[in-house]
């Protein structure tokens, strides 16, 4: 550090929040986090860790932690929708491990997310921000029980429909993709018809895919499952509870194996995908945005928490290195070239999974094969090396 250590606020206990707390902590820097939610619960299933985020987590103490507690896929498989053809296949594993210099990993949320915060240090929940303000060389929080923090500096991770993104940019909400999705976390001896059920496996088919991967001792499987929707979104929340067949009708001649995993679930909920447009900044004085606050992105590179473990990684090492005032904008300058560009090859991957039978459909499978050299620049990336680069 080439300064005193500023004391940082961070609102959001997601996992990119979580990871920034503890990262700081092992610099000596204090961070407190500050959750809107009485309690720490799932949303969602599992989380897919690739290696440009297993590599932060290792770094900061987590392996032994995630590693007894996570699936390896065996292979990466892309299935025709109907016949479940491999299109294209690929080892995983070790190779993986080997090509990226770490794992990849499926793990349930509620694992990942224990594991961070017994780790964070300071955690406040039921603190739902209402109001940012400057104070006296720093920044005064206001929470909904009329409760007040002080920090020098705050950071917002607090997701697509954050608080903070308001402060900071004072920009649209995160704009809804036309697309949902739905999500089940289901036993592998359900699946009967299930190929390769330790392999992470994408099902490409018109107007919808699914992704599916083993997490923990690989006895259970966690899938997504997408579909095109109309292009607006009228539900009040980002997430809807909705009827069994609603889930199962897009895929009502699909290959056996996908109608089977999508009946088994009891998660009945739908869920809206939304992107975030680029915003035209990330900080402004002391307060910063992280994660899905800044550069919400659609889940089919399997990046999002992945990106807010890369932002989490980078903002504590550039803290430890410079005065806040230089820290953020090279935070910024980093961060947001390389997020922007995951978030439109998401765009695309949204578009090319859903293709119908066809020419596009075939010329896309040809690509297909290219796939572990197409995604190198996402996965090999060393968040905390190119912060000090």
């Amino acid at each position: 550090m080439t300064t005193k250590s500023p004391s940082v606020a961070i609102i959001g206990a997601g996992i990119g929040g979580l990871t920034l707390a503890i990262a700081l902590r092992r610099k000596g820097i204090r961070a407190a986090v500050y959750e809107r939610a009485g309690e720490l619960r799932e949303v969602g299933a599992a989380v897919a860790l690739s290696a440009n985020g297993t590599r932060v987590l290792h770094a900061l103490g987590l392996r032994d932690r995630l590693a007894s507690r996570s699936a390896v896929p065996a292979e990466l498989i892309y299935r025709h929708w109907r016949s479940g053809r491999r299109v294209a296949a690929f080892t995983a594993g070790d190779d993986y491990e080997a090509r990226f210099g770490a794992p990849y990993y499926g793990v349930h949320r509620a694992d990942l997310q224990a594991a961070l915060a017994e780790a964070c240090g300071e955690l406040h929940l039921d603190h739902r921000l209402v109001d940012v303000a400057s104070r006296n060389s720093g920044y005064e929080l206001v929470f909904a029980d009329g409760s007040t923090a002080h920090a020098d500096l705050v950071v917002g991770a607090d997701g697509v429909h954050s608080t903070v993104r308001r402060w900071v940019a004072d920009e649209e909400p995160a704009r809804y993709s036309g697309t949902s999705g739905f999500r089940g976390l289901i036993p592998v001896d359900a699946m009967l018809s299930l190929p390769d059920p330790g392999a992470i496996q994408f099902w490409m088919g018109p107007g919808a895919h699914v992704l599916h991967y083993p997490i923990g001792d690989g006895s259970f499987i966690n899938f997504l499952a997408v579909v095109d929707d109309p292009p607006t979104w009228t539900g009040s929340s980002w997430v809807e509870d909705v009827p069994a067949d609603r889930l199962r009708a897009p895929f009502h001649d699909w290959h056996p194996g996908v109608r089977e995993m999508v009946a088994a679930t009891e998660l009945h909920k739908r869920w809206a995908l939304f992107g975030q447009e680029p915003l035209p900044r990330w900080h402004r004085g002391g307060v910063v945005l992280l994660g899905d606050a800044a550069h919400a992105m659609l889940p089919h590179h399997g990046q999002g928490a992945n990106q807010s473990i890369e932002d989490a990684a980078t903002l504590a090492a550039l803290l430890h290195r410079f005065p806040p005032d230089e820290a953020l904008p090279r935070y910024e300058r980093l961060r947001r070239p390389r997020t922007r560009a995951v978030q439109r090859s998401s765009w695309v991957a949204s578009v090319l999974l859903h293709l119908a039978d066809g020419p596009d459909a075939d010329e896309r499978d040809r690509r297909l094969a290219a796939i572990p050299d197409t995604l190198r620049w996402i996965h090999q990336h060393d968040a905390e090396a190119a912060a000090l680069g």
